[in-house]
This record gives structure tokens, sequence and C-alpha cells, in this order.
């Protein structure tokens, strides 16, 4: 693994952490249950080594909860 990718694996670690601790504090709804959708698919993302699709599903997930 090259520098660049552990930054990149560091920073969608971050995000997930962000982004479920938002969803943790949400109010139960029909906008939480889209956010866990996404936010589901960026870590079967993340899993698979795919951080760019990783992050596009958790930036997905931080506008559902809006």
């Amino acid at each position: 693994m090259t520098e660049d990718d552990q930054t990149e694996e560091n920073q969608t670690v971050k995000q997930m952490a962000s982004v479920k601790a938002a969803w943790d504090k949400a109010p139960e709804g029909p906008k939480k249950a889209t956010a866990l959708k996404h936010y589901e698919a960026a870590e079967r993302a993340h899993e698979a080594d795919r951080d760019e699709e990783a992050y596009h599903a958790l930036t997905r997930a931080s506008r559902a909860l809006m």
C-alpha cells in the first residue's frame, strides 16, 4: 500500500466516523433511513478497497441527514 493509499484510507475512516456520529444523533425518520443505506454502501465499498466509491456514498449519507 502506497503512502497516498494510506492517506486516502485514513481520510475515509475519519469521514466514516464523522458520518456515523451524525447519524447516531439524527432523529428517527426517512432521512436517517436513507443515510443508513448510503453509509452501509460506504462500508461495503471501503471493505472492498474502493475508497473513492466509499467517499461518494458517505457524501450522499451526509446530505441525506440535512
